[in-house]
């Protein structure tokens, strides 16, 4: 569901919303999500639909995005708060998985949190 994941990422992580893309009928084929915070161009996800062979197909074992060591709490209170359910956490890292089980950490190593 496309639409659902790429709403996670924005709403949930506040990541921005940059491009829809559709297919010759209307129906939506992919949203590109930018991969930092406020950030408009740089890294991008491609939160794409898959059809025939590729579905199913393994995909990345997981996507990794920065966040500042200072925010952290807020963030965790924050994934509590939308019943985001936590995986795991190392003193780096916050694991949790988008709305088709992608496992996301959020991460800032090397910079230990206060």
């Amino acid at each position: 569901d496309v639409a659902n994941v790429a709403r996670f990422y924005v709403e949930t992580l506040g990541l921005p919303e940059l491009k829809r893309f559709h297919r010759d009928d209307g129906s939506l084929r992919s949203i590109w999500i930018g991969a930092s915070n406020g950030a408009t161009e740089g890294p991008f996800l491609a939160i794409e639909q898959l059809h025939g062979a590729a579905r199913g197909a393994m995909g990345f074992s997981m996507v990794a995005l920065k966040i500042e060591a200072s925010k952290r709490a807020g963030l965790v209170q924050a994934l509590k708060r939308l019943e985001v359910p936590i995986e795991k956490e190392t003193s780096w890292t916050i694991y949790i998985r988008d709305p088709e089980g992608n496992l996301i950490g959020l991460s800032h190593h090397p910079e230990d949190r206060p």
